[in-house]
Order: structure tokens, then sequence, then C-alpha cells
């Protein structure tokens, strides 16, 4: 059964059946476009109690509106209300249709239009954030809106025969850019989300920042951050959509320090580049793994088994078993295999003499084997405790020349540095000024967007193109 299906109709009350006419249809199309204007076009054109109330900010000509609702809809329509609210957590499309005060065997019909086709995923039925929207008239459910993606809307409307018919609505999103600054009190992340920001763009912002910083235990209440990424309005110019984060910043007691998001013309590949055009990338990741604690640092220490006191060769990472484990630098797998009181062990070959090492794995990411080619931040395996282990955790050595050094304190050989090409670095500071200008005009421009159905426009379309590197 899927998650906006029930399983079986369920037997209802007799109605007399009320098809949905052309005009009620259209002021609901209108609504779901959010035009106040085209529905002050309708009041207008005679009508002295309007049977429908949508506030909005986008803008449609009257005469739009004048086509689409006739007089005699217009005069005759019966009052329709509309009741709107967001999946909660363990909810079906169904149960949320419900809620909103329609009948089990009407959510149920209305929503067995999407089975079969792909119009809905509902992997992507998020719990606070998929809005469906209801209208009744005289107390039966005539039309439904669900929110299925950021530019998709899906209208399903009853017909005359007492059947339903769905009809996906495309918005034609506007790109825009918002930007995020804040003192962090207790985490960039909760900072970063109450201004706006959503996961992956704090995610980013780590990534940018994960060869510079330990974010567990160099940054400090007081510190701040900058953040500015792509955004896109829908056509009430509400911001639903977060995309590529442009800028980073940390101004920290530990680290002073921006980035910028560009892709050379060279190369396909995005990086995060600092004002003199020297890339964050590091050769070697520090922490090849997120979310985790350092339980053990290198040096000597008594062993929690063993007893003995000798040097631990590597830095200790607790996190919850099957936390995927990164490559922390381009090179080939040596060895992926069981190796004694290491447990699941996967060693790589670097170049430079470098060599890196991850045990106690749970797994091994699928392909992992002797020869594997892997680069910088591919899923190598999973967090476990097999061999000589107290607990879930990574333990990672790092060995240059086969020495073991400690990875915290070993100053990486850097990434690329734009200098080296003067063309690339000119593309560089081009888009740096880009991006500074959007940074310093500290507002989101929002421009108006149009909806339209799926003839005339296609999924993902939009006005403009999204700010990209030269």
């Amino acid at each position: 059964m899927s998650p906006y299906e029930t399983s079986d109709p369920v037997d209802a009350p007799v109605r007399p059946k009320t098809g949905l006419s052309q005009g009620l249809k259209s002021l609901i199309v209108l609504g779901i476009l959010g035009s106040a204007s085209a529905l002050a076009g309708i009041v207008m054109s005679g009508r002295t109690a309007a049977p429908f109330t949508e506030t909005a900010e986008a803008t449609v000509q009257a005469p739009l509106a004048a086509r689409l609702v006739t007089a005699w809809d217009a005069v005759d329509a019966s009052p329709v209300q509309r009741i709107e609210g967001k999946l909660e957590r363990n909810e079906t499309l169904t149960g949320l249709l419900m809620r909103l005060g329609a009948a089990q065997s009407d959510a149920g019909a209305a929503l067995h239009t999407l089975a079969g086709t792909d119009l809905l995923d509902s992997r992507r039925l998020l719990p606070g954030k998929t809005m469906a929207e209801a209208w009744f008239e005289n107390g039966q459910l005539t039309a439904v809106s669900v929110r299925a993606a950021a530019d998709l809307s899906l209208l399903i409307t009853r017909t005359a025969d007492d059947n339903w018919s769905a009809t996906p609505l495309y918005a034609k999103l506007t790109p825009g850019y918002h930007r995020v600054e804040a003192e962090i009190e207790t985490s960039i992340y909760a900072a970063a989300l109450e201004l706006g920001a959503e996961d992956q763009q704090v995610a980013d912002f780590a990534n940018a920042f994960a060869y510079d910083i330990d974010f567990q235990r160099e940054i400090y209440p007081g510190d701040r951050f900058e953040i500015l990424f792509e955004t896109a309005y829908d056509e009430r110019g509400n911001r639903v959509r977060n995309g590529e984060v442009l800028y980073a910043a940390l101004n920290g007691k530990a680290l002073k320090r921006g980035f910028y998001r560009f892709t050379p013309s060279d190369d396909t590949v995005a990086d995060y580049f600092d004002e003199n055009g020297e890339s964050a990338t590091k050769f070697l990741m520090k922490t090849p793994i997120n979310g985790a604690r350092i339980s053990s640092s290198f040096g000597k220490r008594k062993h929690p088994i063993s007893g003995y006191t000798r040097l631990h060769k590597g830095t200790d990472f607790a996190a919850p078993t099957g936390t995927p484990v990164y490559a922390a630098g381009n090179g080939t797998v040596e060895r992926a295999s069981r190796n004694g009181g290491y447990g699941n062990y996967v060693r790589i070959q670097h170049t430079r003499g470098y060599e890196t090492a991850y045990a106690h794995l749970s797994r091994y990411a699928t392909g992992i084997k002797p020869g594997k080619k892997v680069i910088q931040g591919d899923v190598i395996g999973y967090v476990g405790s097999t061999g000589a282990s107290t607990g879930p955790h990574l333990h990672y050595e790092v060995y240059v020349d086969n020495k073991p050094v400690n990875v915290m304190s070993l100053n990486l050989p850097n990434g690329r540095k734009l200098e080296d090409d003067p063309a690339i670095l000119a593309e560089f500071k081009a888009y740096k000024a880009t991006v500074d200008a959007l940074r310093t005009a500290r507002g989101e421009p929002v421009a108006q967007a149009a909806l339209s159905t799926a003839q005339t426009q296609q999924p993902g379309q939009s006005e403009a193109a999204p700010l990209q590197s030269p």
C-alpha cells in the first residue's frame, strides 16, 4: 500500500453528484497561483460575494481571469471552503486529507488517480514540509492540491461523473540568493537553520572547512559565520528551495577565512577557493567521517583491552555503527580484509609516500577491494566494532614513508593554486566580484513567476539561469 492510498474503499452516504464546474476549477487554479488581481477581476465582473478568498503576491492581469471564469460560473458558484495542512509524522496523504475534513472514501478515490503514475514520488513526502490543500463545496470534497515538489503542484478535481482527474501544474521558479550571517551561540547548525539555511547548506559549509578546523573543539561562542547560497522562489515570492553554497566564511578565534565555490573552465569539478585562489581542499582529510567525536588521540596510552602502555598509532572517532567512512584522499586500495585486532581493515596508498588505514569497520563499501581506485570522499566502509574494540568507532591512521604520524598536527599539502594559471585566476577574480556583489547587496532578489500546465511548461524550467562560474 502506497503512502497516499487507502487499503479499501469505505462506504459513504450517497450524495448528489456534483461535478466541478470549469469556473470553479479555474478559481481553484487561480488560488494555487496565488493571483490576487485575477480574483479581484472576478469580483469586478459583477459578483457581489466572492466564493473564494486567497491572499497572494503574484500578478496576473484581470483579462486572464475574465477568460478563465465565465459570468455564469461566477454568479452561480456555490460557496467554497479551502483548508490546508502539512503532513505530520507517520501520517499518509489520505490521513492528512481526512484530518482536513474529507471523507475517507473521497480522500482515497482522489489520491487513487496518482497510483501507477510518476507524478508523485512517495519518498519525497516529508513531515512538516509536504503541503496539501482541500476544497469543499457544500461539505463535500471537490478538489485537492498537493505540493509534490518545489516546482510541481498536483491538482486533483472531481469530474461531472463523480470520478477524479489529476493535472500537474509546473511553476516557473525564479532563481535568487539568500545570505545568512550570525554569531555562534550554541552551534553553526542551529544558527544557520534558524536563519533559513537547510541541512545541505550546513553540510556544504562544513565540507569547505573540513581541512582547516575541528568543529568539535575549535568553534567558540562569539565566533561568526556567513553563508551565501542559491535559492528558488515560487509564483508567490515564497522561497521554496535552497541550492548550492556560493560563499562560506568563518571569523573565529581559531580561523578567519572565506571560500568561494568555483568551477575552473579547465575542470568539471567545483571546489572551494579562498580570496587568493587557493583551494580549500588538502591532500588528505583530517577527519574522514562526519558527525563523530575524537575518543582517543595519537600518542602513548594504556590500551583499554590489553592493559599495556604503547603507542596509539592513530586517532579514534566514536560514531554509531553504520556511519559512512570516506577515503581521505585519492589513491589505490592496498588491502581490504580482516587484520587481527584491527578487525575489518582498509589501507589506501596515496602519492608522495602517504598511506592511510581505517580499522574496526562493520563492513566494506561495495566494490572496495585491492587495486580499486578511489577519490577523496568516496565511501570505503562503515563504522563498526570488529577486532579488539570496546565499542563502535573508526580507528584512523596516517603513514608517511611507512612511519605513523599524528594527522591532527600534520601540515598537509595544499590543493590547487589558481595563481599557477593566470587565465584561470582571472576567471576566478571575475566570478569572485559577482559573488561579493551579491553578498554586499544583503537582499533576496525576488522576481515574479508564473504557473503553467504540463502542456506549456516542463519540470525544472525557470525564467533565468542560476549564477554559474565563467
